[in-house]
């Protein structure tokens, strides 16, 4: 059975523990105002000794563990943030995907200058810009990122009308 998806609780851990990270993917495009659903978190994270060594605190609060197919389980720490890319975990608020880098190999210092803060469950927190997203997903390209980018560009378009000019 899967856990139920509570971000909002997630982003509270991950800013408790002052990890710097930026909120991207599903439930990124979901806080502009995207009708689309998911079942993950996914964050980038900064990479550096003393932030790897947070988000593995975090991560042990949130009782991470790695999706692992031979079905052991095994916890992230901050060797395992510091060398590998890609994250999935499983966690008590949900599936989290923890990442490095997204899309045309964007880490943290590339997509902040492309997110904004947002107020979000009584929190801030620090969300990718649509477009970018839009651009992640169509550098990932699988079927599901296909579908989600007819709306997601549509919901660009809308929000790009609205703005004075």
């Amino acid at each position: 059975m899967a856990t139920e998806l509570r971000f909002d609780e997630v982003l509270r851990v991950l800013i408790r523990n002052e990890v710097e990270h930026i909120l991207v993917g599903g439930v990124a495009a979901i806080l502009q105002g995207s009708p689309l659903t998911t079942e993950d978190i996914d964050v980038v994270y900064l990479s550096t000794d003393e932030n790897n060594a947070r988000l593995a605190k975090a991560l042990g609060e949130l009782n991470a563990f790695y999706l692992d197919p031979a079905g052991r389980r095994i916890t992230p720490d901050a060797s395992r943030l510091a060398s590998i890319k890609m994250h999935i975990l499983k966690t008590s608020c949900g599936r989290v995907d923890v990442l490095r880098t997204v899309g045309k190999d964007l880490g943290y210092h590339e997509l902040v200058k492309r997110s904004r803060m947002l107020d979000v469950a009584e929190l801030s927190v620090r969300v990718l810009d649509l477009e970018t997203i839009i651009e992640t997903k169509e550098h990932a390209d699988r079927p599901k990122d296909r579908y989600q980018l007819l709306f997601l560009r549509q919901l660009l378009a809308e929000i790009q009308q609205l703005k004075p000019t």
